[in-house]
């Protein structure tokens, strides 16, 4: 770990109070950098990570210096500040952090504190105006009424992806309370992108809100993609006679894609010039990290990051339809504060046996608990505190034939991603 990264870490990670007074502080101290840039802007429970990916890849390919701010990171913390696809550079980390942490330092002799999110984003904008990007996608970090990212003032356009029960002590405990948080990141007269397939109650909200803030409300609709062809790899589809391969399995990917898509009509009208080529090539270039992903085709072994009701039932409906009667072994990993047993009893249908393991993060629920709960829904489970003992033990499971599946945690992508790929590949 970096000391930028320590010192992120070091800071609080929520603040005491919600609102964007400490982060507005923070940025005018550091010269407002994200009000020179133009954003397109991200919320959501499930799907923002490949949203933002087919967006800022669409706009690569169409040539303009692209900025992307993801969370959480996957394997390296400086995959949340991207340029064209690049990650910061470490020194470029540093010299930014540098800046933050000086703003941070002065204003807490004034009894100002700054949280973790807020510092990152503060040098995320600092570096993206240095480099002087055309257009930033921007994801947000939880929430969107008071999320740090809601600072920008007119993006291009807000996007809203699915929308189900996640963090729900912060949030609320309903999708429409939950929508009416993430509608925060639409403004005023500028244009917003749902889904058709959001619940009624969700796109109620958001249409709501729309009419307040005098903002036109597209919708996509992924039932306007003709299918080609599909399997575990991704959907090949036809859209308006452009044909393309979204590389993400599943159904659900094509509300991604439909949003995606939706977001582009509206960069288009604001004078971005994207041709269908971009557009293609964009999409089927895109990169996803533990979304889906195929780590090794002899043994199939596939890392998802899925944790919650929406992304576990998601992920179940990909491996029943693409990997119909194949035995499957699982490693999962979870944080504490997920819905745990609604996770495991969503996938243990897919799976024939279950590892668990203990992810290296302060949340992380232990492997000994979540076997517990395991053991209610798959029989043949075991656990391991150590993750890389959990891997060992999958690749000992897996037969010919056979395959391995490791998911339930973004954080625990992160920590065995690299030791998957090197004792499976």
């Amino acid at each position: 770990m970096t000391e930028s990264e320590k010192y992120y870490h070091s800071l609080l990670r929520f603040g005491m109070k919600p609102g964007l007074e400490r982060v507005s502080i923070l940025l005018n101290e550091l010269g407002n950098p994200q009000d020179r840039l133009e954003f397109v802007h991200t919320a959501g429970t499930n799907g923002k990570g490949s949203v933002c990916t087919f967006v800022s890849s669409v706009l690569i390919e169409a040539g303009y210096k692209t900025g992307l701010y993801t969370s959480p990171y996957v394997i390296d913390f400086r995959e949340r500040i991207r340029v064209n696809g690049e990650m910061i550079p470490p020194d470029r980390l540093d010299a930014v952090t540098a800046k933050v942490k000086s703003a941070v330092e002065k204003l807490s002799k004034d009894g100002i504190v700054i949280t973790e999110f807020e510092a990152v984003t503060a040098a995320a904008f600092l570096y993206f105006e240095e480099e002087k990007c055309d257009i930033i996608v921007l994801e947000t970090g939880l929430g969107g009424r008071f999320d740090a990212t809601n600072v920008i003032k007119n993006p291009v356009c807000s996007l809203i992806t699915s929308i189900s029960l996640d963090h729900t002590k912060i949030l609320g405990d309903t999708t429409e309370k939950i929508a009416f948080e993430k509608c925060g990141i639409i403004k005023k007269e500028r244009p917003a992108v749902t889904s058709v397939l959001q619940e009624d109650g969700v796109k109620r909200v958001i249409s709501e809100q729309c009419k307040m803030k005098n903002s036109p409300l597209l919708f996509s609709d992924p039932s306007e993609f003709k299918i080609i062809s599909e399997d575990i790899t991704g959907t090949e589809v036809e859209l308006q006679k452009i044909k393309f391969k979204i590389p993400f399995c599943g159904r659900h990917q094509l509300d991604n894609a439909g949003i995606s898509l939706k977001c582009i009509e509206i960069l288009r009208e604001n004078g971005y010039i994207i041709s269908d080529t971009n557009i293609i090539n964009g999409i089927e270039k895109s990169k996803n990290p533990a979304r889906c992903e195929i780590i090794s085709h002899s043994p199939l072994v596939i890392l998802d990051g899925c944790h919650n009701d929406s992304s576990t039932k998601a992920f179940s409906e990909c491996l029943k339809k693409y990997l119909p009667g194949k035995k499957i072994h699982a490693l999962m990993g979870m944080m504490a504060d997920k819905d745990c047993e609604k996770a495991i009893k969503n996938l243990a249908g897919c799976f024939d046996s279950l590892i668990c393991v203990t992810p290296s993060n302060p949340r992380a629920m232990t492997g000994g608990e979540l076997c517990k709960i395991g053991r209610k829904y798959i029989k043949n489970a075991v656990s391991f505190e150590n993750e890389t003992d959990g891997i060992d033990e999958l690749k000992n499971s897996i037969k010919p034939g056979e395959i391995g599946v490791v998911c339930g945690s973004l954080y625990l992508a992160g920590d065995v991603r690299e030791y998957l790929y090197k004792i499976f590949c």
